[in-house]
């Protein structure tokens, strides 16, 4: 099965100059205000949405990680080390149904940087920000330490996407909070599209679909509420706990 087109010819390029053209938002400010953004914003998983974990090149595992959902890779075909690592769904190994889930990949990638943007974060660290529904963009890397929260307003369809040009690095202990939602499945409407690659540090607790274009390291305890999609290299897992928005119609 032939793989789907992504952000067009280069797929790095073509995110970085999405993000360059819609950065002409205005000032961030600690918190921000306006309007509440639904699910219009949350890109469609098709196929994918079944996998915790979805890698392009390989999926490598050390310890006891835990996936709630299927795992797959494709077009290669290596995943190592389950067990120890354990996961609740089925494994797709460079069969037609991982092919199937990365072309979803790249069809949600494709929405998610056609989005524009609604406040440009260049340059700041996303810990101690606390931040409402909305699209919200990097032309270059992001990076997480400490906590960024994110607040419903009490919209049961708050939906957040993130538009990274390059990399996704979070700090050790660092996490991701959700405060004033209505459903215990808001997290499932946060996407974090990402340029290059994306590296979740140590006993980080994370929300979120993580779209990356490259690969993902998850760090020595690192969680998440939302699976790891690396579309073109290797997902990499070190006990690790992946729960995958399986049950829940997000598009």
């Amino acid at each position: 099965m032939s793989r789907s087109p992504t952000l067009s010819v280069s797929p790095r390029s073509r995110l970085r100059v999405v993000l360059v053209a819609v950065a002409a938002a205005a000032a961030s400010t600690m918190i921000f205000t306006g309007s509440a953004y639904a699910t219009s914003i949350t890109p469609p998983m098709g196929t994918a949405r079944v996998f915790a974990v979805l890698g392009a090149s390989t999926v490598t595992n050390t310890g006891p990680t835990t996936l709630v959902g299927d795992l797959g890779v494709s077009p290669g075909t290596a995943i190592t080390g389950f067990g120890p690592g354990t996961y609740t769904g089925s494994l797709h190994a460079g069969d037609a149904v991982a092919a199937q889930a990365q072309a979803d990949v790249g069809t949600a990638m494709t929405f998610a940087a056609g989005e524009p943007c609604n406040t440009d974060l260049t340059g700041q660290d996303l810990g101690g920000k606390t931040l409402v529904p909305g699209v919200y963009c990097f032309s270059s890397s992001a990076g997480l330490t400490g906590t960024l929260t994110l607040n419903a307003q009490g919209n049961p369809h708050a939906a957040w996407l993130f538009q990274i040009g390059s990399t996704l690095t979070t700090a050790s202990a660092s996490k991701v909070v959700l405060i004033n939602g209505v459903k215990p499945t808001n997290h499932c409407n946060i996407t974090w599209l990402v340029g290059s690659s994306a590296t979740l540090g140590t006993t980080t607790h994370f929300l979120g679909n993580i779209l990356a274009v490259a690969s993902i390291t998850m760090t020595t305890g690192a969680t998440s509420r939302g699976g790891m999609y690396a579309h073109n290299a290797a997902v990499t897992l070190d006990t690790n706990h992946v729960t995958t928005c399986r049950s829940v119609s997000v598009g």
